[in-house]
């Protein structure tokens, strides 16, 4: 089957962007002009996807507004003859069919696939991290929907990290000579990690799993994980693969670090201010 819905996890509270997040849902927050979930979008998109389905909670209003039609600004713009970012501004609300479904349930990743389990319903889809964007020459969705179509297996997104950081992630454990998931072990320590393998918030994933999740007791603390299904999924004699990224990097914006980061990578790669952000950043660090 084509894959044509996603479902974006959008339920977070951002805590570790406070006090930016207060009042601004984390996803919203910008990389240099474009929010971090319009990017996320515009990946899924790229890729096929015509159907998003947003799984929010009751402060999240910014974004669900962000991707409608704002006909008062766009009026606005063309009556001070700024036609093209009128059409800019309209083409947001026009990239897919925007569904919004508030999350309900324990805490856990796994939530808001149960909270869209019945809007795809008996169909793969793509299941992503609102805050995890992968900036690379083709859409990373792209990269693991052009794969699901020619083999059917489900993935997962993963990236190789320092051995320093596989403390902080899942890291994948695969099966000798291949890319099939052996097994995912939450923050392992150094000595114990059986890879640098990161796992992140890209998924291609099916009916199955939802009816492995809808049973899947709660685990580390306390919260039902989508990576609890998967090793279900997997002992069952599932196939799941790892899918690396192919010439891009995966960039998560959970802390203030890390949001610097993304962003300072995308103003480097932009035609208009590029060359005068590494310029001034040299600057800085001359200082």
């Amino acid at each position: 089957m084509k894959i044509k819905k996603a479902v974006i996890a959008v339920a977070g509270s951002g805590t570790r962007l406070l006090p930016a997040t207060k009042s601004m849902p984390k996803e919203m927050l910008p990389i240099v002009d474009k929010p971090i979930i319009q990017l996320v979008v515009e990946e899924l998109v790229e890729a096929g996807i015509e159907d998003i389905i947003f799984v929010t909670r009751w402060d999240k209003k910014p974004l669900e507004d962000h991707f409608d039609h704002s006909t008062a600004l766009e009026d606005d713009l063309r009556k001070n003859g700024k036609e093209e970012w009128s059409n800019r501004i309209s083409q947001i609300a026009d990239m897919a069919n925007f569904i919004h479904v508030r999350q309900k349930g324990p805490y856990g990743n796994g939530t808001p696939v149960l909270s869209a389990a019945s809007l795809v319903d008996d169909e793969p889809f793509i299941f992503a991290f609102g805050d995890d964007l992968v900036k690379s020459k083709v859409s990373f969705t792209k990269q693991m929907v052009d794969d699901y179509e020619k083999h059917g297996h489900l993935m997962i997104g993963a990236q190789e990290v320092p051995l320093s950081e596989v403390v902080r992630y899942g890291i994948v454990k695969l099966k000798e000579g291949t890319n099939q998931l052996e097994d995912i072990i939450e923050k392992p320590s150094i000595d114990s990690a059986p890879s640098k393998l990161a796992t992140f918030g890209r998924y291609i994933l099916n009916q199955e799993i939802i009816d492995i999740l809808k049973s899947t007791p709660l685990g580390k603390g306390n919260e039902l994980w989508i990576v609890d299904a998967i090793k279900t999924y997997v002992n069952r004699g599932g196939i799941f693969l790892a899918k690396e990224i192919k010439d891009g990097q995966w960039l998560t914006t959970g802390d203030p670090l890390n949001y610097l980061k993304a962003t300072l990578a995308y103003a480097f790669e932009r035609e208009d201010i590029g060359a005068d952000t590494k310029e001034y950043v040299k600057k800085l660090l001359n200082c």
